[in-house]
């Protein structure tokens, strides 16, 4: 294989990573693979604690800015909740995967495969993973927030440190 080759090959091998990588705002947010920065796939994370019992979708009609990513929420009345304090209904590890943040890497968090424990919100990968992540969710968030604590404040993450911390 010619040198030519071979950087073909490696490029063609790079270029599905860089299509599926993820896209994270300030402060590490997951906004998914697309351009929107959409938070939380849409959901409306205020409707995670005052819903009847499923999450729903928001609307674009009631958005908001934080940490870089934008946020979409069923009312008037839960985007002014968020606005008010966006720590309190934001999930925990920027709506990654807690699962995979206990195990020290970034994984995206499905909306639709989440729990609330003590007041907050996680988020894992698939409803696959959150099985896993119910048999001992205390210890999984013991493990998980330290490595959280890694990821500096602000940064944007492409690339490898998707993959690990």
């Amino acid at each position: 294989m010619t040198r030519n080759h071979l950087a073909i090959a490696l490029a063609a091998l790079t270029v599905p990573l860089a299509i599926t990588a993820p896209v994270l705002a300030e402060g590490g947010i997951y906004v998914g693979t697309e351009g929107a920065k959409l938070a939380v796939g849409g959901y409306d994370t205020v409707s995670y604690f005052r819903g009847k019992g499923q999450p729903v979708k928001g609307s674009a009609a009631h958005k908001l800015t934080w940490k870089g990513a934008t946020w979409h929420f069923a009312s008037a009345e839960n985007a002014a909740a968020f606005k008010a304090n966006p720590a309190a209904y934001a999930p925990q590890y920027g709506g990654h995967c807690a699962w995979a943040m206990a195990r020290g890497y970034l994984a995206p968090g499905d909306p639709t495969a989440y729990d609330v424990v003590g007041g907050k919100l996680y988020l894992n990968y698939d409803q696959d993973i959150r099985a896993k992540w119910r048999a001992s969710m205390a210890s999984h968030i013991a493990k998980a927030a330290p490595n959280w604590a890694k990821i500096p404040a602000g940064k944007t993450y492409t690339g490898s440190s998707w993959f690990g911390l």
